[in-house]
């Protein structure tokens, strides 16, 4: 067995006993949403607190992204491309999951600020739950956004600078 596997190996066998403990989301739910298994690359003590920062890092990311569209200043051009084709009831939808995503954020920093085990696992498993639901909010905006594209800078049309 390689040295990699080795180290996935044994971070799904000490996630396994976290799980037992605190009754949490399997690790490849968890993995096929926040890729967790990169912790297998770090050691730790604190397994819990390594998962929420992967959760909370992608929430971020993803915040930010929203930000974007909704606020563009100083951004990448492919935004404003973007943002184009974005009408209200996207931009609504959009706000939405911002403000959401700002409340996990703040739960994330208070959570980095003082470390609780308890919190920290309630985290990772309403943060779960959560991004289900974000998870679908966002495939229907980006799918129209796809449909809009497709309409809009088809094979004859100049594209953003046209």
């Amino acid at each position: 067995m390689a040295k990699d596997e080795q180290k996935l190996e044994k971070l799904k066998k000490n996630f396994e006993i976290l799980k037992k403990e605190h009754n949490l989301p399997d690790f490849e739910k968890l993995n096929e949403d926040f890729y967790i298994e990169k912790i297998a690359d770090s050691e730790t003590e604190i397994l819990i607190r390594e998962i929420r920062k992967f959760i909370g890092d992608k929430m971020m990311n993803y915040m930010r992204f929203i930000e974007n569209l909704l606020n563009p200043v100083n951004v990448p051009m492919f935004i404003f491309s973007i943002v184009k084709l974005l009408d209200a009831e996207e931009k609504k939808a959009l706000s939405e999951i911002y403000k959401e995503l700002m409340k996990k954020e703040i739960e994330f920093i208070e959570l980095d600020l003082e470390f609780n085990e308890k919190k920290e696992v309630e985290f990772v498993k309403d943060a779960y739950e959560f991004w289900q639901g974000i998870k679908k909010d966002m495939l229907k905006v980006i799918d129209k956004i796809n449909k809009k594209w497709d309409n809009k800078f088809g094979v004859n049309d100049k594209g953003y600078f046209g």
